[in-house]
């Protein structure tokens, strides 16, 4: 399986998934870094694990359609058959999903369907909820409502912030988002007919990992 990893910023799932593929937890090969941010640190990381990287910036293209259609020509120049969202701050439009669907994963700081979008954590401590952790989804046009493949949870504690909230969660991030990789990449997760299938069976709700 030839991955490509789309990132924004730090790129701590990006490493995650380089550890994991050193450490032969994952098969798949990460071929390709594809940042619209060049100053994204993320790129430095795949350049210190000699993968190659691209930068192709949104400010230079007119629209979304036609940024995404350049997205499109590099993915298809790796030779793509997995496509994971790592911190990638761009909302896709429907065209590019489409052309990925079933093939692209994107990890989201809240067990969804609850807290979709931005500054999870903030709005967990706001409504008091007892349980948080974060989600690996397929893609779909709707933005974090692609069907959840797996999540891991934790208890919020009385003394938590959104620091230390931050911190739990993204340790629960880097621990399934190269698990569920993986799983693609030996087939045990596949996407058919707008559906999620586990070991050949369709998916009915999303995996849990251990609570911590």
């Amino acid at each position: 399986m030839r991955i490509a990893v789309l990132v924004s910023g730090n790129g701590s799932n990006l490493q995650a998934l380089i550890d994991a593929h050193n450490g032969k937890q994952l098969s798949g090969q990460i071929i390709g870094v594809l940042s619209n941010k060049a100053d994204a640190y993320a790129l430095q990381r795949a350049k210190d694990a000699d993968i190659a990287t691209a930068v192709i910036s949104h400010k230079d293209y007119p629209n979304r359609e036609s940024f995404d259609e350049a997205m499109h020509q590099q993915l298809l120049a790796w030779q793509v058959d997995l496509v994971i969202l790592a911190g990638f701050m761009r909302i896709l439009t429907p065209d590019f999903v489409l052309q990925w669907q079933g093939k692209m994963l994107n990890i989201h700081p809240s067990l969804l369907p609850f807290y979709k979008g931005v500054n999870t954590h903030q709005r967990v401590l706001n409504t008091g909820d007892r349980l948080h952790g974060c989600t690996v989804h397929f893609v779909t046009a709707e933005l974090d409502a692609g069907q959840s493949i797996a999540q891991s949870v934790i208890q919020v504690g009385l003394h938590d912030t959104v620091e230390s909230l931050a911190q739990r969660v993204h340790k629960l991030e880097h621990f399934i988002y190269p698990q569920v990789a993986q799983w693609f990449c030996t087939g045990q997760l596949s996407w058919k007919n707008g559906q999620a299938y586990f070991n050949q069976q369709p998916l009915q709700r999303p995996i849990q990992f251990a609570q911590l």
